[in-house]
């Protein structure tokens, strides 16, 4: 059992890792080259990294890769309380490992790819918030129990994150991931406005797991997790 919880853990940071150096190394290298990449290419890199880690781990480990989506399945019923916190820790890790890379990379860069509200942070904290909601509200659908697997979970959840990052991405960064922003934040030295890609994913998240609940049967967030 302790096996694979560490296999899970590993999992889940690997594919963290891919997802915030994929993800923030798209926007590092669009300010690098002078809009190479494009606005257009950082939403469907995100989208996609995530596709291809679900389909890679979603059999492992759930492919999570986010603190948020860990609390919702947690809240749902769907996932053990007692394995979260070593799985945002490992997804925290996987971030911070990721961009830590990307400042070794890219020392000239000043951001790293943080998320910023462009307008007012209470507006993006809303945003966040809404963005997250509907993720999760989709990971529930088309999840098994706690794990994202199979051709219908890898394609709506990379879509919906796609979708998301295209148009709300220029306004909030579209995070709906706590790891997401904390790494970069914290290494490139920009805090400002944390509070609101930390809060507003968790909330979500919730927010979610209430909508899922008026939806579906009684017992699709209610069961104990297995």
């Amino acid at each position: 059992m302790l096996d694979q919880l560490r296999q899970r853990i590993a999992a889940e940071f690997i594919g963290t890792f891919a997802l915030v150096f994929s993800g923030t190394g798209a926007i590092v290298i669009n300010q690098a080259t002078g809009g190479a990449v494009t606005h257009v290419g950082v939403a469907l890199t995100f989208g996609l990294v995530v596709l291809a880690m679900i389909y890679a781990l979603g059999d492992v480990s759930g492919a999570h890769l986010n603190p948020a989506v860990t609390l919702g399945f947690v809240v749902a019923r769907r996932f053990p309380a007692a394995d979260a916190p070593a799985y945002v820790a490992s997804q925290c890790a996987g971030a911070f490992a990721a961009s830590g890379l990307l400042r070794v990379l890219f020392p000239e860069n000043q951001l790293l790819g943080t998320t910023l509200p462009t307008g007012p942070a209470m507006q993006s904290f809303v945003l966040e918030i809404v963005l997250t909601a509907m993720l999760m509200f989709v990971i529930l659908g088309v999840s098994t129990g706690a794990k994202e697997k199979g051709i219908t979970a890898g394609i709506a959840v990379g879509a919906v994150i796609a979708l998301e990052a295209l148009f709300a991405g220029p306004i909030s960064g579209a995070s709906m991931n706590p790891a997401r922003s904390l790494a970069p934040a914290v290494v490139s030295g920009h805090l400002e406005h944390l509070w609101v890609y930390l809060a507003a994913p968790a909330l979500g998240a919730l927010l979610a797991v209430v909508a899922c609940r008026c939806v579906r049967a009684e017992d699709c967030c209610c069961a104990r997790p297995a």
